[in-house]
């Protein structure tokens, strides 16, 4: 019998694609042949080769990407991402189904619909998703006022159609017609579908459910990391009380003192800095013996043995920090990061800094509060409730999901 096939199409940061290397992972593990499609950054390149699973690269990489600055340019950016169509189609050639996560949505389900195969989209944050229970994400068009506080969350998620219409509706749709695709009223219900699935743990993202959407909660899809520490860094960890880290994930744009900032307020508070480089290339601001600096490591193991852990709130650092029961300081810098700033603060396992540049001052106050015994207390014990199925979950949702499709389309060979 012939092994289900299945591509995996992602275009975003390590946040979008390191769940998808796991998903593949126990996909394979159930006897599947999985493809993978993401953006050709060598980090990304790395990742796969961790599992043995080549990237069909897609796009340019993502540390060249910037944030569109006018409408026009979102525009261009569309075009650009539904242009990864042919790279797309070509991966899924022979497939039997295919799951898409960050902005890979423009083209892989417009490919999925082309081939006739079963389509999902999955997400690493409710906040992300069309609810009644929370506003979107507070993205506004040139010109578009604020609607006053208190605004019934579905007139603003209205608003968010309209913006996602005006920015994408264009480009997608002159791209689906060159594929002989009918256009979509609604980008944002495209992207996400009717049954989008959501992949955060139930404690730290949890979904309240809505009669709006029929969304699939698994669990978040976390890689287990088994690379031993560099011995250096072994070595600062052993020759005193454990530091804090500071990292900032695959953001890349911050202020030119965010380093400097980040470890004054560390050593107000007393303690030792690890610093994570990360794409935003964070460096060490004198040569004193209590700082330490990394590059790409396993945050697994490392977060197990940290005070606590400042960084920008990406889902998968977030989940990470929880699972080793470290106190958290989120610094939010953009999109879903805000959420789980709140979602730390909301559980009592960190501090949520408010807003997306800090003081030395105000990051020590976030600090203590991180710091404190019942904060380290508290998530010691969130960090016992952490689940890590979620991608197994997902893994046989996906291959049951392919066998309905199948027995539906072709009874007499369904037995």
């Amino acid at each position: 019998m012939r092994k289900v096939r299945v591509l995996l199409s992602t275009y975003g940061s390590r946040g979008d694609v390191e769940p998808l290397v796991e998903l593949a992972v126990q996909l394979q593990a159930l006897g599947a042949e999985v493809r993978v499609c993401a953006p050709p950054d060598e980090d990304f390149v790395e990742l796969l080769a961790r599992v043995g699973l080549p990237v069909v690269p897609i796009g340019r990489p993502m540390r060249t990407m910037v944030r569109p600055s006018s409408a026009a340019e979102a525009g261009r950016r569309a075009a650009e991402f539904a242009a990864q169509f042919d790279a797309v189609a070509a991966a899924a050639e022979g497939c039997d189904a295919l799951l898409a996560s960050g902005l890979a949505h423009f083209a892989s389900r417009s490919v999925a619909e082309k081939l006739g195969i079963p389509y999902m989209y999955v997400t690493f944050c409710p906040f992300m998703l069309p609810s009644p229970h929370h506003a979107p994400p507070p993205a506004l068009l040139p010109g578009q006022s604020v609607p006053p506080e208190g605004t019934d969350n579905r007139v603003l998620w209205d608003l968010n159609a309209q913006m996602f219409n005006t920015l994408h509706g264009e480009a997608l749709n002159a791209h689906r017609a060159s594929v002989g695709l009918p256009p979509v009223d609604s980008v944002r219900d495209f992207i996400f579908t009717d049954r989008p699935w959501l992949a955060t743990d139930p404690v730290l993202g949890p979904w309240q459910e809505t009669p709006d959407l029929d969304v699939v909660h698994t669990g978040a899809w976390i890689l287990p990391d088994e690379r031993p520490l560099p011995a250096d860094l072994v070595a600062f960890l052993d020759a005193g009380a454990p530091p804090v880290y500071v990292g900032l994930g695959s953001t890349r744009h911050v202020s030119e003192d965010a380093a400097r900032v980040a470890i004054e307020a560390v050593r107000a508070q007393g303690h030792r800095v690890v610093v994570g480089r990360g794409w935003a290339d964070l460096a060490l601001i004198d040569d004193r013996d209590d700082c330490f600096a990394v590059g790409e490591v396993n945050q697994q193991a490392l977060f197990a043995r940290v005070a606590a852990v400042v960084h920008h709130g990406g889902a998968g650092t977030t989940t990470t920090a929880a699972r080793a029961g470290a106190p958290q300081v989120v610094v939010p810098q953009g999109a879903d990061q805000p959420y789980w700033a709140d979602r730390v603060a909301d559980l009592g396992i960190g501090a949520a800094h408010d807003g997306s540049a800090a003081t030395t001052e105000s990051l020590s106050a976030a600090l203590r509060t991180a710091l404190a015994p019942e904060t380290r207390a508290r998530a010691t014990a969130v960090a016992g409730t952490i689940r890590t199925d979620g991608a197994a979950v997902a893994a046989k949702l996906l291959l049951d999901s392919v066998s309905r499709e199948t027995a539906e389309a072709d009874p007499d060979n369904a037995a």
